[in-house]
């Protein structure tokens, strides 16, 4: 996308909060993140392509301690901007979490895969993962700060036809333990992996009413029932606090038990 200084939201800070930028925070997993560490007390930026959705989730908040930012996290320059201006917002930068990434997994048959395709699914879900750490890891030194990379339990099995996804997912795995090791001890890194989680509630668009979910769908899972945002949103908030000073490189996959269960076809 064309460079834009587009930003939604307070230009104010109140004390001295934690500030955390969250990527895809507009929708999805990433607004549940959000909204999660915003009713913990953090300061949040949030960075979205989507500049109608990072109004919206910015308008709904309410949040004084909200910065809604519009960015493609696949171009440097876009991200080099929400790094200053997260920073020139919030004074400082204790962690980030790279939620950021093309969603749909399908991309049909690898023999008819554009190379498009799979370059785009590479530059959001893992170069965009790259390029924030980049630029943002000066300041979460300074901090004794976290990262958090939402990986997918695509990154360990796969459905047909989701190449691009699952290699994009994997290898944000790999950077994960790579940067634990290299910005240790004064940054830790960690990945949390999900399975399914039921966000249409977060996303753009979405009708008042939702059809629920079939029994059968939560039966499935070992837990009883599918995930909800909140479930990423605890477990993220849990990896960049303090309590989790001792844990890093590490990927917490969060499925309900579905990566732990035998399935055969009847």
């Amino acid at each position: 996308m064309a460079e834009q200084a587009t930003a939604t939201g307070p230009r104010t800070f109140s004390s001295d909060k934690p500030v955390v930028l969250v990527t895809g925070g507009a929708q999805g997993i990433g607004q549940g993140v959000a909204g999660e560490l915003l009713a913990r007390g953090w300061r949040v930026a949030i960075c979205d392509v989507d500049e109608t959705a990072a109004t919206a989730f910015a308008s709904q908040s309410e949040s004084s301690e909200l910065l809604a930012l519009v960015a493609d996290v696949a171009s440097e320059s876009d991200v080099a901007r929400v790094i200053r201006e997260t920073v020139a917002w919030g004074g400082r930068l204790d962690a980030l979490v790279n939620n950021a990434g093309i969603a749909d997994p399908f991309t049909g048959a690898i023999e008819t895969l554009a190379l498009a395709d799979w370059q785009r699914r590479i530059d959001v879900n893992l170069t965009g993962a790259f390029l924030t750490a980049k630029h943002a890891v000066p300041h979460l030194r300074k901090a004794g700060g976290a990262i958090v990379n939402v990986a997918s339990t695509r990154a360990l099995q796969s459905e047909p036809d989701c190449e691009a996804y699952a290699a994009s997912k994997g290898g944000l795995v790999a950077l994960t333990h790579a940067l634990a090791v290299s910005l240790g001890p004064d940054v830790r890194v960690n990945a949390v992996s999900p399975g399914w989680i039921d966000v249409r509630g977060q996303q753009a668009g979405a009708p008042e009413s939702l059809e629920p979910l079939s029994d059968a769908d939560h039966r499935q899972h070992p837990a009883g029932r599918v995930g909800h945002a909140g479930d990423i949103a605890a477990a993220v908030a849990y990896l960049i606090s303090s309590e989790a000073g001792f844990v890093t490189g590490q990927n917490l996959v969060i499925d309900g038990g579905m990566t732990r269960r035998m399935i055969y076809e009847e």
